[in-house]
């Protein structure tokens, strides 16, 4: 534990009373052993002298020392990290929607299987959290704004339906909007709630052809990045995947470089998941990350609790030796 973990560090400047005492302790054995060894008649010595126990009469001293310096350690105030539940966060996700997510790469269909994993992602996510959906294909559409109650977004990923095209810019513009929305509701003393979108695409945006374009997928990036909303990326589905359009197997690539420059633009994660296990995974590290926060909780008990119980045991020891802390 770094001194940075502790509230009060400056407690710490009693260590120097303990070393003090300590100087002190070995000082004043040293000048008994002195004056012992001025004594000319050792015969007569031992008999006015109690018998000394050995190094055992140094345990109380020893065990007041350790107290001190735990006690010390309670009084700077230490700190520990501490995994809680967000209670105000805004969470918005953007699926496409596609006729690409009609491939078969990824079993039963990309489709089905990023709709089941996006369920078991609102089932779990942390009640705090504030979760929205928006999908797109050609155009956007935001089907449930921002909410605690989980039922409406699993309602709206069971009635998804494909399209043609895919604006994933659109996607990204909607989702701010939304984000927006909500916030100016519910803005309060502490600003707005801090917002994620969390994206997830299997091909490359077609409308408009340039993701640089004015309502390109970057140009949004751009946005959502001035908006401090980090953008988490899912690129999902395979290689090999292929749709049959009018009986024409077309190939349905996923569009890697996209998804990663996106997160890249806006700090946020970018996560490849060619399978629907390797799918799940991903929404399970998201829901960490969007879900929990990570506080500085007081840590001073543990330190109070054991130099309590060595002071007690300093002070048993003191009366089995029969001595006087410190002897």
């Amino acid at each position: 534990m770094s001194l940075s973990g502790f509230t009060n560090p400056w407690w710490f400047l009693l260590l120097i009373v303990v070393a003090a005492v300590a100087c002190g302790y070995v000082w004043v054995q040293r000048q008994r052993r002195k004056r012992t060894m001025r004594f000319t008649n050792l015969e007569l010595l031992e008999r006015v002298v109690p018998k000394r126990q050995g190094p055992t009469r140094h345990v109380p001293a020893a065990l007041l020392l350790v107290a001190m310096l735990l006690l010390t350690v309670a009084l700077a105030g230490p700190t520990a990290e501490k995994r809680v539940p967000r209670n105000r966060a805004t969470v918005m996700l953007a699926m496409d929607v596609s006729l690409s997510m009609k491939a078969e790469d990824v079993q039963p269909t990309r489709l089905e299987a990023a709709q089941q994993a996006a369920r078991d992602f609102a089932h779990e996510l942390t009640p705090g959290v504030n979760l929205g959906l928006v999908s797109f294909a050609g155009t956007s559409s935001v089907l449930v704004s921002p909410t605690t109650q989980r039922q409406g977004v699993v309602d709206a990923i069971d009635n998804l339906r494909l399209a043609e095209s895919t604006a994933t810019g659109e996607g990204l513009y909607a989702a701010m909007r939304a984000i927006k929305s909500f916030s100016s509701r519910v803005s309060g003393a502490k600003g707005p709630p801090p917002a994620r979108i969390v994206l997830m695409s299997d091909g490359k945006q077609t409308v408009p052809n340039d993701e640089w374009d004015e309502r390109g997928a970057f140009t949004a990036a751009q946005q959502a990045k001035k908006r401090d909303i980090p953008v988490s990326t899912i690129s999902f589905g395979t290689s090999h995947g292929f749709v049959e359009i009018e009986g024409e197997r077309v190939p349905v690539n996923v569009d890697d470089g996209a998804m990663r420059t996106v997160a890249r633009i806006t700090d946020g994660q970018y996560y490849k998941a060619a399978t629907a296990d390797e799918l799940k995974d991903v929404y399970e590290d998201l829901r960490e990350q969007i879900g929990y926060e990570i506080k500085r909780d007081d840590a001073s008990r543990p330190w109070v609790l054991l130099g309590t119980l060595v002071l007690l045991a300093a002070a048993v020891s003191a009366l089995i030796t029969g001595q006087r802390l410190p002897s």
